[in-house]
């Protein structure tokens, strides 16, 4: 599903895309650096802002593109731990939700703790993983590459406004990961487009090691990622570590059951030479026995990746519950005596509907309450 909106988002333009534009005008090509460099390196809010240019091609611009495709709608920042949510509208008044996860460091105050970004890459999802309430509403459609760059954008006004460029270079963040509303790989192009523009020096220059995408698995996409020449990280969410369990959980082990996703995951690995990570969302008595801690462990060993633990979050609409803390410790526990890589993650930002898809959820019944 696709969104043509009236002007393109100046953020979804290359050099060279935006170069031919300027050139159709009779501009010269070093302008489109020139227009980058104000987006990115200097974050500039309006178009005439822009004082290097001449004022008719500052209003050629604002006439033809968008600089700003996502607008804040709201900014929650959870008192329970340091995590912030933002509530974003597109063009056609869409809600996507973007997430900024710290993590404080020694003799470091909060404003200079390390920021991992959660950014969206579809309104809504089509996945119907059972555990999400991104999928609640289906997918109403993909994102541009224009609207995924953005998110970051906002991120680093909101940043500079806490910490005014308290960070050398265009990026106010450390890692960014590819986990929030929708499934990346089902919007392959325009999130390649999208990253292809952090990664480069005229962008953000931030690096593809950093850059984590995740996939509920998406076998040919995976491979195709695989042949991409920008060395990105791969999540792989699990949730599952039977097919029949699995399949309980992700529709799409239906389509790409184990013995297919297991090995692209391992073409991929073996083609950028990075540990994958396996999420596995822990819900109570589902998938939560020692038997799945086992076969996780299993496959976590065949992979040699990182498991990422994570006890679900309580959704309106949805069963779920997560395990009580023993039961998760002893989950984890199976996966450590064999010497896997592990994280149990705590609870983050529960308080602010941090999961995904959650806070856009209630704010789209509010709206239609008010309608």
């Amino acid at each position: 599903m696709k969104f043509t909106p009236a002007k393109p988002a100046i953020t979804g333009e290359t050099p060279d895309s935006l170069a031919a534009r300027l050139r159709e005008r009779g501009e010269p090509a070093f302008r489109a650096g020139q227009i980058l460099e104000w987006v990115y390196k200097k974050r500039v809010r309006a178009w005439d802002g822009m004082t290097n240019l001449p004022r008719p091609l500052r209003a050629w611009l604002a006439d033809t593109f968008e600089l700003m495709p996502a607008s804040l709608v709201l900014g929650r920042e959870s008192a329970a731990d340091v995590t912030d949510k933002l509530l974003l509208e597109l063009r056609d008044r869409s809600l996507i939700e973007t997430v900024i996860i710290r993590a404080p460091q020694d003799g470091v105050g909060l404003d200079h703790s390390r920021k991992t970004i959660c950014i969206s890459t579809q309104v809504g999802c089509a996945m119907g993983c059972a555990f999400c309430a991104s999928g609640l509403a289906g997918l109403k459609r993909d994102l541009d590459a224009g609207e995924i760059v953005a998110q970051l954008l906002q991120v680093c006004r909101r940043e500079d406004a806490r910490t005014p460029r308290a960070r050398a270079g265009p990026a106010s963040f450390d890692n960014i990961v590819v986990m929030g509303m929708g499934e990346p790989l089902a919007n392959y192009d325009a999130l390649i487009r999208a990253l292809t523009i952090v990664n480069a020096p005229w962008g953000f220059g931030f690096g593809a090691r950093r850059i984590t995408v995740s996939t509920s698995g998406l076998v040919p996409k995976i491979l195709r990622l695989a042949g991409e020449p920008l060395g990105f990280r791969l999540a792989i969410s699990l949730h599952g570590a039977t097919d029949e369990v699995r399949g309980k959980i992700m529709p799409v082990n239906k389509a790409w059951p184990l013995a297919e996703l297991i090995p692209a995951v391992k073409t991929f690995s073996a083609r950028h030479g990075r540990m994958v990570t396996l999420e596995f969302i822990l819900i109570e008595g589902l998938n939560d026995s020692p038997d799945q801690a086992e076969k996780l462990r299993d496959i976590a060993l065949d992979l040699h990746a990182h498991v990422n633990l994570i006890p679900c979050n309580t959704v309106e609409g949805l069963p779920w519950k997560r395990p009580a803390p023993a039961r998760q410790e002893r989950f984890a526990g199976v996966l450590r005596a064999a010497r896997v890589s592990v994280t149990l993650r705590r609870e983050k930002g529960h308080d602010i509907d941090a999961a995904c898809g959650q806070l856009r959820l209630k704010t789209e019944k509010e709206r239609e309450a008010a309608a």
